[in-house]
């Protein structure tokens, strides 16, 4: 009886040790789950120290991006955290799991006191790639006048920072605005002006601007050229830049690649002043296109230049007030008995004289753009009148500026597999992108893909003859259109059978090519 006691007892022992198991498993999830044939508990370690234990690990990341999105809230922007994340595995039949929001506060922790002992906060400004950090908002606001003083010289304008609705995360970006309107509008804050007192103040202003002594000469607007962009974030300290250094790398100007489109009366010589340059360096900068300073240039033709300019470049608009002597729009009376390379003068132009107001706008010290709002004529400019011809003349220009005659017409090995052993043309090697123009004047007959010749033109002249030009990376003409002599109709390319960038072009006679050569 004792002994049927004594097992009873122990089996009922081991039932509630058991239950009590169960229990625990399912009931209290801060306890790991035992499995023999892997890991249940992970110890998560920062920069070797301990925040926290898992069972389980891929839920750490997630716990790592909360703690970083939380130092970045408080920081108003993006902080770059250089951080060791590893974890430690075992196998325990009981192990006490921590709670995620203290293995994050204490992630967060770790993260404070990294930043602490080896960042510094900072103001980042970025503007296009160029890159400075800054230790207050002053030295920020004072880089930016500083950027802006060659040109507002009396400090009329405001730079403000305002946030960047364009932007997720908490970025700043420039507002420059005139400090008379700020003042302004202060004071109608204060005192509002309604009503009839504010038809009043209109009907004047308008009034004042119906005379010379109405307009405000001077700077009109300013803003920054690029967009600036500052962020607060924490760097190593030899990473900030004194204010004086940004300064003067901010507003130092160096040379940088740009693309300038010909105009008309454009030559090298005018194309380098305008552009702070030399002839040399546009030659240099487009051997292929512009050999020798006496190669022909047409406007739309796109020029590589070298212009020095700064980081960050001030865009202003300026009202000034100036007299000349002007010249009138010349008047043209087209003769369609005449080719287009016969002209008379049938009256000589004289200067007139006029008083002018005209709105400027500069990038820098260039001016990019004239806008004439007043005009006062004191003595009328007589223009010139020419007569000039429409018809075609049976001549063919060299449909572009530069480039190598890479093919001539006739026989030859073919380049390429597909290509001809007998060349109907001739080959010019160009940049993609070269303008290409009408060799004569005419009508387009055909414009678009053409097989081999990729994309190509075809134009049809008063005496018959047809022009192709192929090969082409962009067509600007339609059939049917009427092209002069020397118009812009197309860009060189590389399409089609083509062995690289280069300009196919043909003559045909009756039907049949001749060699280019003979007629340019």
């Amino acid at each position: 009886m004792l002994r049927k006691y004594s097992k009873t007892i122990k089996f009922n022992h081991i039932g509630a040790m058991l239950v009590t198991a169960l229990l625990v498993f399912m009931v209290v999830p801060a306890i790991a789950r035992f499995s023999e044939d892997k890991n249940n508990l992970f110890s998560v370690f920062i920069d070797s120290n301990l925040v926290g234990k898992v069972s389980d690990p891929s839920r750490v990341d997630e716990l790592v991006m909360e703690a970083r999105r939380r130092i970045a809230m408080e920081n108003n922007g993006l902080v770059l955290l250089d951080f060791d994340l590893t974890m430690s595995g075992e196998k325990v039949i009981f192990g006490q799991i921590d709670d995620e929001e203290l293995i994050k506060d204490n992630i967060y922790r770790v993260f404070r006191e990294s930043i602490a002992k080896t960042k510094q906060p900072v103001y980042e400004i970025k503007i296009n790639e160029f890159t400075v950090n800054l230790s207050s908002s002053d030295e920020v606001l004072e880089l930016l006048k500083q950027a802006k003083s060659k040109y507002d010289e009396n400090n009329e304008y405001t730079v403000e920072m305002v946030l960047d609705p364009s932007r997720e995360l908490n970025v700043l970006t420039t507002n420059v605005v005139k400090t008379a309107d700020l003042e302004k509008k202060e004071e109608e804050e204060i005192f509002p002006s309604a009503g009839a007192i504010k038809k009043l103040n209109a009907f004047f202003e308008e009034a004042k601007e119906q005379t010379l002594e109405g307009f405000d000469f001077g700077v009109k607007s300013l803003d920054f050229g690029e967009n600036v962009e500052v962020v607060r974030a924490y760097v190593d300290a030899d990473k900030i830049t004194s204010l004086e250094d940004a300064i003067a790398e901010v507003t130092k100007k160096e040379e940088k690649d740009t693309v300038y489109e010909v105009e008309a009366g454009d030559s090298l010589s005018v194309i380098a002043q305008k552009n702070g340059t030399t002839v040399e360096n546009i030659i240099a900068m487009n051997r292929e296109t512009i050999p020798n300073t006496q190669a022909m240039i047409r406007p739309g033709d796109m020029v590589r230049v070298m212009v020095p300019q700064p980081e960050l470049s001030v865009v202003r608009t300026e009202e000034i007030y100036y007299e000349e002597n002007y010249e009138a729009d010349v008047v043209y009376i087209d003769n369609d008995e005449w080719y287009t390379n016969h002209q008379e003068i049938k009256q000589e132009p004289v200067a007139g004289f006029r008083k002018v107001v005209a709105d400027i706008i500069y990038r820098n010290d260039t001016a990019e753009s004239k806008n004439i709002i007043y005009e006062n004529i004191v003595a009328e400019a007589i223009p010139k009148i020419i007569e000039r011809g429409t018809q075609a003349p049976p001549t063919f220009l060299k449909p572009i500026s530069g480039g190598r005659l890479t093919s001539r017409f006739g026989k030859r090995k073919a380049p390429t597999r597909g290509a001809s052993t007998y060349h109907k043309g001739v080959d010019w090697s160009t940049p993609v992108g070269t303008s290409v123009v009408a060799s004569s004047g005419g009508t387009v007959i055909r414009a678009g893909w053409g097989g081999g010749y990729g994309y190509c033109v075809y134009i049809e002249h008063p005496d018959g003859k047809v022009t192709r030009y192929g090969h082409l990376s962009k067509v600007l003409v339609k059939a049917g259109q009427s092209v002069n002599q020397g118009e812009k109709i197309a860009l060189s390319g590389n399409t089609g059978v083509s062995t690289g960038p280069h300009l196919h072009f043909e003559i045909l006679v009756n039907g049949s090519q001749v060699n280019p050569l003979n007629y340019l």
